[in-house]
C-alpha cells in the first residue's frame, strides 16, 4: 500500500462526499448529505481503495476484478441506503426470488445525487450533464431495483441531461420530497 495512493484516495472520496452534500443540501437532505457515504472511511473500504485506487473508476471494480467479487463493495452496500442493491431482498412470495424492494423517494434522490457527484469527480473538466445518464445506460439491464425506483432514478437522470442540474435540483426539492411525486 503506497502512501501516496492513500492520499490520493483520501481526496477522491472526500471529493465525492463533498459534492453529495452540496447537492443533498440544496434539496434539503441535510442529514443524508452529512451522513453519505462516511464508511468508506472505515479499514474495511479504506484500505480496498489504497490499494486499488486508479483515480478514473471506483477502486472497488479493480478490487473485483482482481479477487471475483469486493470486500469493500459488500461492506459498502449493506451500510448506505442510497445504493438499491441494499434494498434487494427475498420476495415475500419466494418463488419470484431475490428482487429489488420499493426504495424511500429521499434513498431514489441521494442515489440520484452520488451518480451525478461520482460523474464529476471522476470525469473532472469534462463533465456535462449527460455522463451520469450515459452511465446509467451502460448498465442498467443487470440493475435488480424496484420498478418504481428504476423509474424515479430515470426520470431524474434524464431530466438532469436535458435541462441540467439547477433544474433538476429544484423539480427534485418542489415536487419529489414534497410528496407532489407519486410513484
Amino acid at each position: 500500500m503506497s502512501l501516496e495512493n492513500g492520499w490520493k484516495h483520501f481526496k477522491t472520496i472526500t471529493e465525492h462526499k463533498w459534492t453529495v452534500m452540496q447537492g443533498c443540501f440544496k434539496v434539503g437532505l441535510y442529514k443524508q448529505g452529512l451522513l453519505h457515504d462516511l464508511s468508506k472511511y472505515t479499514p474495511e473500504e479504506f484500505r480496498t481503495g489504497v490499494i486499488y485506487f486508479q483515480g478514473n473508476r471506483s477502486p472497488n471494480a479493480a478490487e473485483k476484478e482482481a479477487l471475483g467479487y469486493s470486500k469493500a463493495w459488500l461492506h459498502h452496500k449493506g451500510r448506505n441506503k442510497h445504493h438499491y442493491e441494499y434494498w434487494i431482498d427475498l420476495s415475500a412470495e419466494r418463488s419470484k426470488g431475490l428482487q429489488g424492494m420499493k426504495m424511500p423517494v429521499e434513498y431514489v434522490v441521494e442515489m440520484f445525487i452520488d451518480r451525478v457527484a461520482a460523474s464529476k469527480v471522476y470525469a473532472k473538466e469534462k463533465y456535462t450533464d449527460s455522463d451520469a445518464l450515459n452511465y446509467y445506460k451502460k448498465t442498467w439491464k443487470y440493475m435488480t431495483i424496484h420498478p418504481d425506483s428504476r423509474k424515479l432514478l430515470e426520470r431524474l437522470l434524464m431530466m438532469n441531461s436535458k435541462y441540467g442540474e439547477t433544474r433538476t435540483m429544484s423539480y427534485i426539492r418542489k415536487v419529489v420530497l414534497t410528496g407532489k411525486y407519486k410513484y
